[in-house]
């Protein structure tokens, strides 16, 4: 059985255990001179919006710095963990959107509530603000956003005789199709790791992952509506994905390159490693852009699905040494010409007024059509510690194996309930 990590546990007792206080010395003074700290993780973030961010502070601060440190999402709820609480935090941070809870419940980030109007007020992206909020204090705004969509071969398309599906039952039918017609190609790949691909199917079908009960959580994956869409799913992974039933959803572009999947379901941003030139650290495949077709995935009757988004949130350290300072940062970042930068490098800004700057192409309709449909995971402060303890993971690689659906269900309601009211 795996170890279960209870990451928020540990965030919570880490961040009690050194007497996290909001704002430092609280009063924004002694700034001049001043370092200001910012994480960025990935490289999501374009060169051109970190260099905005830079001059645009330095500009308004002439005797401040502005430093952007960036960091890799593996392991990263472990490092702010332990930066947060020590007396060299950094002073503004990204996080996924899924670990926020753990920290905003922790009294690790700022409180932004009296600031959010004008970090964008209602202008920012709802679902990321919910995300971002503990007990009606706002803690971590939206940074980007990236609906999943749907790419696929238009050569392979047209070879099947295929229309692009209006429907979830067409989706399926579709990728069925494509692999009964490239016996060596995946119809839709699917490896069997991906829960995220999963949550559409639950949803669209009538299902919950887990629901508030009171002060409790109430795991709904059992339910009939979800155990439907769970079926689908193992329709579609058994009937049309030749992936590995162990691997995870990383590197997608890889098989589409090589021919051996025909279509992927993945953040929009894919599309950058799909089209990434030859001679990049991770290639692509530059060469298919124009038999590259793309669309939001469709609902049960039509329209976009409830699908995932992917996505990031910002805060502002609850122990940095410069509130003031670290503030007109977000500022900056939360402001129209960072945001636009997003928009213009394929993913979904933080503010929904700027949702026109994806552009007009086939694959800015599809992620704003899918954007405007996506949702996140259960808000709770301990999600984090399901992810952490791979429960959905294990259930959908057992899925692809053929299991019994019901019966895999009710196993990971008790153990996401486990976790979730422990």
């Amino acid at each position: 059985m795996r170890k279960i990590a209870l990451a928020s546990v540990a965030v919570v007792g880490v961040l009690a255990a050194a007497g996290c206080s909001a704002g430092g010395d609280g009063a924004g003074g002694g700034d001049e001179g001043a370092e200001i700290r910012v994480w960025l993780v990935g490289t999501d973030t374009p060169d051109a919006a970190r260099d905005l961010l830079v001059e645009r502070f330095e500009e308004q601060h002439p005797d401040s710095t502005l430093v952007i440190e960036e960091q890799s999402w593996d392991g990263l709820v472990d490092r702010l963990t332990t930066a947060l609480s020590g007396s060299d935090s950094p002073d503004i941070v990204e996080i996924g959107n899924t670990q926020t809870p753990a920290f905003t419940s922790a009294g690790a980030f700022l409180d932004l509530t009296d600031h959010y109007e004008e970090l964008g007020g209602d202008d920012l992206l709802p679902g990321f603000v919910e995300i971002g909020s503990y007990e009606d204090a706002f803690y971590a705004a939206p940074l980007y956003s990236g609906a999943r969509v749907v790419y696929y071969d238009t050569a392979a398309y047209d070879a099947a005789g295929l229309e692009v599906p209006t429907t979830l039952d067409e989706y399926v039918s579709n990728a069925e199709a494509l692999a009964a017609a490239n016996p060596d190609a995946s119809g839709l790949w699917w490896p069997g790791q991906d829960w995220y691909n999963g949550l559409p199917f639950i949803w669209e079908h009538g299902g919950e992952v887990a629901v508030p009960d009171g002060d409790a959580w109430d795991a709904q994956l059992s339910s009939p509506e979800s155990v439907a869409g769970l079926e689908q799913v193992q329709e579609v992974m058994q009937g049309a994905s030749r992936a590995p039933v162990d691997a995870n959803e990383t590197n997608p572009q890889v098989g589409f390159c090589d021919g051996t999947s025909l279509q992927v379901s993945a953040p929009n941003w894919v599309r950058w490693s799909i089209l990434a030139p030859a001679d990049a650290e991770t290639p692509g495949c530059p060469e298919m852009e124009a038999q590259l077709g793309v669309y939001a995935m469709p609902g049960m009757d039509g329209g976009a699905a409830q699908v995932f988004a992917g996505g990031s949130n910002i805060a502002i350290s609850a122990r940095t040494e410069h509130p003031e300072l670290a503030l007109d940062a977000l500022t900056i970042i939360l402001g129209d010409d960072f945001q636009t930068i997003y928009g213009e490098n394929g993913l979904v800004p933080a503010r929904v007024s700027l949702a026109s700057t994806l552009g007009d192409d086939a694959s800015a309709q599809a992620s704003t059509e899918a954007a405007a449909n996506a949702r996140l995971t259960p808000a709770s402060p301990r999600w984090a510690d399901v992810e952490a303890a791979g429960i959905m993971q294990d259930l959908f690689v057992s899925i692809a194996q053929g299991g019994d659906v019901q019966a895999l269900a009710e196993q990971a309601d008790r153990d996401i309930e486990a976790v979730l009211n422990g």
